[in-house]
């Protein structure tokens, strides 16, 4: 018996070091909220987190970026403009940001400095056509084996969703949103 606990103790810390993927997705709001709650668990426990968020910039409004100045081992880099994106129609501007952002993405991975890296809204930045689904691939690809990697955002291509560990959907079933109640300061942004 003691023997056997032995063996689940070594164990568990083993899978403790590798770092899965998670994918956050759905039409209901929170995926990236999870994402920070994830951040937020992360660095209560020592980690090093980088955030990068794709699609939004220019824009100080976000209260995670505020919050991230008061954490220690937490950074928020956004590659994106203030304004939406012409999903029909995209600036080159707009491409030009995620390209960016990916290649950021890419050092933080290849520099082996952080446990957990979340790339937000990359599932839209994909759908919108600002990066392709190999991109992605390519970064997932050189992930080193103990980096926790999300991805959060509407739209999760299913070749993402068939190599994660984590797959989590967030339904819209109720919203203020649909009865005119516009985001407010501090609970949607």
């Amino acid at each position: 018996m003691k023997e056997d606990k032995k063996v689940l103790k070594e164990d568990k810390k083993e899978s403790e070091k590798k770092g899965f993927i998670h994918v956050k997705t759905g039409d209901g709001q929170g995926k990236t909220t999870s994402a920070l709650g994830m951040a937020l668990r992360a660095v209560g426990h020592g980690l090093k987190v980088s955030m990068i968020q794709f699609m939004k910039g220019g824009d100080s409004r976000y209260g995670e970026i505020n919050s991230s100045k008061l954490l220690k081992n937490f950074e928020i880099k956004q590659f994106g403009r203030a304004s939406f994106v012409n999903k029909k129609n995209p600036d080159k501007i707009d491409i030009e940001f995620a390209q960016e952002g990916l290649k950021y993405a890419k050092r933080v991975v290849e520099s082996g400095e952080y446990d957990l890296l979340i790339l937000d809204e990359i599932n839209v930045a994909i759908d919108y056509g600002l990066l392709s689904v190999e991109e992605l691939l390519d970064v997932i690809e050189k992930k080193p084996e103990d980096l926790e990697l999300v991805l959060t955002g509407r739209y999760a291509p299913k070749e993402i969703i068939d190599i994660s560990d984590y797959v989590s959907e967030i339904l819209d079933i109720k919203h203020p949103f649909k009865e005119g109640v516009l985001a407010r300061e501090g609970i949607e942004y």
